[in-house]
């Protein structure tokens, strides 16, 4: 069974090294990225994973409100 993952964040080098983590495990699928908290509840809704890895601290909508909306 396949874990599929949306990673939010606002640094694109450490979105880079997420996913480049979660690529080596063959379980683990990386459906969407983005860089913030309004953008995440966008791609969310439309990739429906099973997991979302979310910055805290990010412009606009931080990653406090945006879990709270996905919540």
């Amino acid at each position: 069974m396949t874990t599929t993952v949306v990673l939010v964040d606002d640094q694109p080098l450490l979105r880079t090294g997420f996913r480049m983590i979660l690529h080596a495990t063959e379980d683990i699928l990386v459906v969407g990225e983005v860089g913030d908290g309004g953008q995440a509840l966008k791609v969310v809704a439309e990739c429906r994973p099973d997991v979302v890895l979310m910055d805290v601290r990010m412009p606009g909508m931080d990653g406090v409100a945006a879990t709270r909306r996905l919540v």
